[in-house]
């Protein structure tokens, strides 16, 4: 507690006196705490925990949400600290374990299994990843006739995409179609015919896809009695980054905690970046005004990451914001070098302009992997990958394969999600055609036998004669991995070494593939159940493949690409922040609405105060746009973006890249131009 500022120290202790016996009218009160960038958000939130831990609070009954399961391991892990901290000692044995720490999808997919029963789902559903979730609605599509319509109707990412986001956002489909896939409006009731069919095809096969796992959730703790349940269950409920919560999560929140009590959230409304993944920042904005008497707000304002005259410029970007909690950032770490506000001629100054200052901090201490460039857009990194790599500086981009897109990931899962759950046809469906000789044709006809017959008789379908010795092999693996015969994780062992058979068969670059197999295998065995590894898996992947993306392998340092929306939650020395100009930053495809151009500001906000000590931004002045229909290749004009107006250049310090030359003074004569040169020549060598 000694380590905490004062305004972290009312954080961690409000509504927190003598033994937590859940007596006082005053005490355990809903609270919201604005926890600006660089502001110790995590520490005060581990204190929080540990601190009701400390006054009697059951570790069972603290529900801790997050938006990765890594930031609750981590938040677990600090609270065992601090409180073997407090007990004198620096052993972790024996300290209270946060059971019920985890993402809202990670929860929720436990509650669920635990309710099962009770709401009608089979306690062993599959839960489907996003790619999984695209090719059953593609599925269904196909068997619905939309694929053969006459004009282009949405492709299955498409109509994923449009089914999330009304989920998400609880909005009307309409209102959904008309505010961001304005293309589809005219495929409406279509549409509607298609997510329901792929609701019944869901339900039918006992599958849940990943947004089934927030709604289902909402729509138990709707039932007034398994709402009081669970909020009796939980007596104190922590939530980080509450500013990225949607709808969903948002009502889940008052259902279990109607009137606040032990309700406890952390965030940054400054920050609020992801309304494409459904958030909104209404969440923060009206919490406190959801209970009566209102939420306790407390800000937390000293930032430890930034300089002051970064945090200033900052600060002035956001002041602008129409509406937010307001408050100032404030550092003890003073500078006199203001951001830079960099004028170039076009993207390929741009680019030469960062590798020029890359190098130099570099060879002024700065490794790469302490400097970032951030972008609003991928491709906004183009010319600057070229760059990097004709001047062979080596760079890792946020981004790539993700392990579980890989198709040899996604056969091995596909086997054991189908030894599960032998109503999922998509897995099952998947699985059998990675036997030689059998197709889809096969695959379709063997799935519709199994589901008259059962899956005991697998070993007796109809197969091509010449695929009948695989398919005898992979019947009998199929039985030997029935969780009723093997114990776990011995049935996900026998899936890995048969696939690792059929590698060479199915991937030209089986030798690359099989170290992510192995790595799968060893996984399993960290697993208390097939259930649990599948879950987590799917919810909480590894990032990329070994054979993809990552950092390079023969480089001991590297320099940072990234999307800002990539960047949250990163810190670097020295930061850089490309094309900050108007239809870049606002993106010209998000001024659609008042909301939209000011989530486009909170980007740029979040973009500079991930800058510890150096922050360039750069306005080029024009663009060489190809392609455009109507207007061919072209050059685009343009302006610096409007979240930095004249009245905020002062924060600034601003240069023209590159300088224009000097003029030689008058008495300049060719002859000590002459000698000039010489010695320059012969520096050269010295």
């Amino acid at each position: 507690m000694a380590q905490l500022n004062a305004a972290q120290r009312a954080a961690v202790t409000f509504g927190i006196g003598g033994r937590d016996d859940g007596a006082g009218d005053d005490r355990h009160r809903p609270l919201l705490i604005i926890a600006g960038a660089g502001s110790g958000k995590t520490a005060t939130l581990a204190q929080r925990v540990a601190q009701l831990l400390a006054h009697g609070a059951d570790p069972g009954r603290i529900l801790l949400l997050t938006f990765s399961r890594r930031a609750a391991s981590e938040m677990a892990r600090r609270v065992e600290r601090l409180l073997a901290q407090r007990a004198g000692t620096c052993s972790l044995a024996g300290a209270p374990s946060l059971t019920w720490s985890g993402t809202f999808h990670g929860i929720g997919a436990r509650l669920l299994r635990e309710y099962a029963g009770r709401i009608g789902l089979d306690p062993m559903f599959t839960i489907h990843d996003r790619q999984d979730s695209g090719d059953l609605i593609n599925m269904v599509r196909h068997g619905l006739g939309f694929s053969a319509k006459s004009k282009r109707f949405p492709l299955k990412g498409t109509c994923l995409a449009i089914y999330s986001a009304a989920i998400n956002t609880q909005a009307p489909l309409r209102e959904v179609l008309q505010s961001a896939f304005p293309w589809c409006t005219e495929w409406e009731s279509d549409l509607k015919r298609l997510f329901l069919e792929y609701v019944q095809t869901k339900q039918a096969q006992q599958v849940l896809d990943y947004d089934d796992l927030l709604l289902y959730w909402a729509q138990m703790v709707g039932e007034p009695a398994l709402a009081g349940e669970i909020g009796e269950r939980f007596r104190h409920v922590l939530v980080d980054e509450y500013q990225d919560t949607n709808r969903l999560q948002a009502a889940i929140l008052l259902a279990i905690k109607p009137d606040g009590r032990g309700l406890t959230v952390v965030g940054d409304d400054a920050q609020s970046i992801y309304a494409f993944r459904g958030a909104t920042v209404r969440n923060i904005l009206d919490f406190p005004a959801h209970f009566d008497p209102p939420a306790q707000l407390l800000t937390l304002d000293r930032n430890y990451r930034s300089t002051q005259p970064i945090l200033n410029a900052a600060n002035s970007v956001i002041a602008l914001a129409s509406e937010r909690y307001s408050k100032d950032l404030w550092s003890e770490r003073a500078s006199s070098q203001k951001p830079l506000l960099v004028a170039v001629r076009d993207d390929a100054d741009q680019a030469a302009y960062v590798v020029e200052r890359v190098l130099a901090r570099r060879e002024a201490g700065t490794r790469l992997k302490a400097q970032a460039v951030l972008f609003r857009t991928a491709q906004h990194s183009a010319r600057l990958e070229i760059e990097l790599t004709r001047r062979n500086i080596p760079f890792v981009k946020f981004g790539g394969l993700k392990f579980l897109e890989a198709a040899h990931v996604k056969d091995v899962l596909a086997i054991l999600r189908w030894t599960q759950n032998p109503r999922d046809r998509l897995a099952g469906f998947r699985a059998m055609q990675l036997v030689a000789g059998i197709g889809p044709k096969t695959a379709g006809a063997v799935l519709n036998g199994v589901a008259a017959a059962g899956r005991a008789l697998l070993a007796e379908q109809r197969v091509p004669e010449g695929g009948k010795a695989a398919w005898l092999e992979f019947s009998a693996l199929i039985s030997s991995s029935d969780p009723a015969v093997s114990p776990w994780p011995a049935p996900f062992e026998q899936i890995c070494s048969w696939y690792q058979a059929q590698m060479a068969r199915l991937h030209e670059d089986a030798l690359i593939r099989q170290a992510d197999i192995e790595q799968l295998a060893l996984m399993a065995t960290t697993y208390a159940s097939a259930e649990r590894f599948l879950t987590e898996l799917t919810l909480d992947p590894p990032n990329a493949t070994s054979d993809q993306a990552g950092p390079p392998l023969l480089d001991e340092d590297y320099l940072i690409l990234s999307t800002i929306h990539s960047a949250k939650g990163q810190e670097w020395t020295a930061v850089t922040v490309l094309n900050a100009v108007d239809g870049c930053m606002p993106s010209d495809m998000a001024t659609g609405s008042a909301g939209e151009i000011e989530e486009e500001r909170r980007l740029l906000y979040v973009a500079m105060t991930r800058a510890k000590e150096e922050l360039e931004i750069i306005v080029p002045q024009r663009f060489y746009i190809t392609h455009q229909p109507g207007f061919g290749d072209r050059h685009l004009y343009a302006s610096r973006t409007r979240f930095i107006s004249n009245a905020l250049l002062p924060h600034f310090e601003q240069l023209t890249w590159p300088p224009a030359p000097e003029a030689a003074p008058a008495n300049h004569d060719a002859k000590q131009q002459a000698f000039d040169l010489a010695a320059r020549m012969r520096a050269m060598w010295q």
